[in-house]
């Protein structure tokens, strides 16, 4: 029996699909300044998969995963 498992995006890659980012580079250099939040807690790895439900937080923009 497989289970299959839960849908997630990356945070460099949820940043830009949100056009806060045009590149990978320049979303890395967003997260590792420390501006971006996820579930209110300081998030500065770009590879942090976020799943449904989750709310990124930059400049005090709310964003939730849907």
């Amino acid at each position: 029996m497989s289970s299959s498992p839960e849908k997630h995006i990356q945070l460099d890659q949820f940043l830009k699909y949100q056009n806060i980012a045009q590149s990978g580079g320049e979303a890395k250099h967003i997260i590792q300044s420390g501006a971006v939040k996820v579930n209110g807690v300081l998030e500065t790895r770009r590879g942090r998969k976020l799943y449904l439900g989750d709310v990124v937080e930059i400049d005090g923009e709310k964003m939730t995963v849907e």
